[in-house]
């Protein structure tokens, strides 16, 4: 019976890292009208296939930078952009979350700017795993949504479909995205989502065992930004009535699928790249619920 209990107890955190992914879908999906209103789209053609290339080459750019600084020793250029990037994402959560409570878009912005400037500081001051997962459900959820509503379907379809595609190059080929995980782990910021394997795990105080291992499970914000990006884009280019989109209903669902099917794997102990599954599943849910719904399969 005791093994039994402990067998159970080893899938908390993998059922707890789903559920943060599901509820930065279920936020994104909230943001995303109040975005749409207040004009925050990130590119002026949403339906321009171009803008997955964009953003790709911007994306391994990023990563370039950071790889070059790791190499280099200069973590706080590292520190430094992150923080301001955190910042500026949670002041674009907090707005148009306001907003939607009917707070003025002038006024809205004052309250925004104190609450990211506020987590950014409490982020720096004191990064605990909880501090983290926190901040980035808020970050997760705003990425999403600004990218969902900038990205038509087919954009956001051909983006997840190139970005699986670097990520398992990434890891099982180059093994950059591995360097650049384990190279940034101790600036303790909410680029990944931490899960304590026990309740009196420290993330501020995480070391490796003699294994190598460490105490909690570790998923990239990217992993749960990224299938939520065609969600959101699911439910504002296509025409549904309702309260969310089938099509978007099915991303959710697969994205959710892919996560099992990654789950499997991790627990076998090896790390995975997750966005092939993640992404993988959120577009052929996608495909799915718009068939079962009848809309077209392309917005």
């Amino acid at each position: 019976m005791a093994e039994n209990n402990r067998d159970t107890t080893a899938y908390i955190p993998i059922i707890a890292m789903g559920i943060l992914i599901l509820i930065v879908q279920v936020m994104a999906l909230i943001l995303a009208n109040p975005m749409d209103k207040l004009g925050m789209q990130a590119v002026e053609d949403p339906q321009s296939t171009a803008n997955s290339i964009y953003y790709i080459a911007i994306i391994l750019l990023f990563t370039l930078f950071i790889l070059i600084a790791i190499k280099k020793n200069i973590m706080w250029i590292i520190q430094l952009v992150i923080l301001a990037a955190v910042a500026s994402t949670l002041y674009y959560g907090f707005y148009p979350l306001l907003y939607l409570l009917g707070i003025g878009e002038i006024i809205a912005m004052i309250p925004s700017v104190f609450l990211a400037l506020g987590l950014t500081v409490l982020l720096y001051k004191y990064p605990e795993w909880y501090v983290i997962d926190i901040i980035g459900v808020v970050i997760g959820a705003a990425a999403s949504s600004i990218f969902g509503i900038s990205f038509g379907i087919i954009p956001a379809i051909v983006l997840l479909g190139l970005l699986a595609i670097y990520d398992a190059i990434s890891v099982y080929k180059t093994k950059h995205m591995i360097d650049l995980a384990e190279g940034i782990m101790d600036l303790k910021l909410p680029i990944l989502f931490v899960i304590p394997k026990k309740k009196d795990y420290s993330f501020i105080e995480d070391k490796t065992t003699e294994e190598g291992e460490h105490k909690a499970y570790f998923m990239g914000l990217g992993d749960a930004i990224m299938p939520t990006v065609l969600v959101v884009s699911a439910n504002i280019f296509t025409e549904y009535n309702g309260i969310i989109s089938p099509a978007a209903a099915g991303a959710m669902f697969g994205t959710l699928t892919g996560y099992i099917a990654l789950m499997v794997l991790v627990m076998r102990g090896k790390p995975q790249a997750g966005l092939p599954f993640l992404n993988t599943g959120a577009i052929a849910g996608y495909f799915i619920g718009a068939l079962i719904a009848g809309m077209p399969l392309l917005g």
